[in-house]
């Protein structure tokens, strides 16, 4: 289907091989701005009519999950480079040569060097050099974006990353159970309503998608990881800004009856990604709801495309 063709872009479609990816070194958990939920069942999924059925969001089933800790922020850039820095970490986006960058994001003279184009998301540059560092390719830098959460992450990275500080990915349902922040059923973090008191809540696309972010929210690209409002668990951006990995291989079924700490297929194509992005608009890719999902191999890296950590709780 056209409609998920915006969030999803990977390299196994570029028949790119994977890489192989030297492993972290471990530090002590840190669970400084991680925050502990008690866990316990809620109603996961959706049946809105603004849903996406094939993406598996429904059925609405009663899940269970365990106490845990999650990270209040996506990791920022400030962050990763400090695993960089302690660890001498490549991500696949460096080792690949390239990512994946929006089109309107782009200088032109970077887009005079543009070679290849997915032909279903035109949108989607191939950049060369395009990495977290250089978000939009060359010369371009995260010097003034260090509280931004970091992108061109691969789930391999996300993974690395989580290993150094002893943390993990959230599984889809701790992701759902804490960006839903005790509402029951509700579409967005804060509710049912988009805006609250006219007040944008989150960073998405304003304007007529790809040609015009009239960026209404204040951001065209990315926003800091503590713009706007926390949920009702302190956790902020969990929709909107950018995507973010789970542990979960994707699968668009699931059981029916009640499932404690459910953690996906076994195996798997693609890894699940919630939240949607900046570039996430209700005419195009409306999956900046809670229950809204999407997927992408494990290798593949996006300008639009982050995580946050998990911890066990005991």
């Amino acid at each position: 289907m056209v409609k998920k063709a915006c969030c999803e872009v990977n390299r196994t479609n570029e028949n790119i091989k994977l890489a192989t990816i030297k492993k972290a070194a471990e530090i002590n958990l840190n669970k400084e701005d991680m925050i502990y939920l008690e866990g316990g069942s809620f109603l996961m999924g959706t049946d809105d009519q603004e849903g996406f059925p094939e993406d598996g969001e429904g059925p609405i089933r009663e899940v269970h999950v365990d106490p845990f800790y999650i990270d209040a922020y996506a990791v920022t850039n400030k962050e990763f480079s400090q695993f960089v820095e302690s660890t001498g970490y490549v991500t696949e986006a460096e080792k690949f040569g390239w990512s994946f960058v929006f089109h309107l994001l782009v200088s032109e003279k970077v887009k005079r060097q543009i070679t290849q184009v997915p032909q279903q998301t035109p949108w989607w540059l191939v950049v060369n050099q395009a990495s977290w560092k250089q978000p939009e390719g060359p010369n371009s830098t995260i010097i003034n974006r260090m509280n931004h959460p970091v992108v061109h992450i691969s789930w391999n990275d996300a993974v690395h990353y989580s290993n150094w500080k002893k943390k993990r990915l959230p599984t889809e349902a701790e992701w759902e159970y804490a960006a839903r922040g005790g509402y029951k059923q509700k579409k967005y973090p804060w509710g049912n309503q988009l805006k609250q008191d006219g007040k944008h809540q989150c960073n998405i696309w304003q304007g007529h998608f790809p040609y015009e972010n009239k960026a209404e929210d204040g951001y065209i690209g990315t926003a800091p990881v503590d713009a706007y409002s926390p949920n009702g668990y302190g956790l902020y951006n969990v929709v909107g800004n950018v995507w973010e990995w789970c542990s979960d291989w994707f699968s668009p079924t699931h059981e029916t009856n009640s499932i404690k700490n459910p953690t996906g297929p076994i195996k798997g194509h693609s890894k699940v990604t919630k939240g949607g992005s900046y570039l996430c608009h209700q005419s195009y890719c409306n999956r900046y709801r809670v229950a809204g999902r999407s997927a992408n191999t494990p290798d593949s890296s996006t300008g639009n495309l982050g995580f946050r950590c998990a911890a066990n709780a005991k």
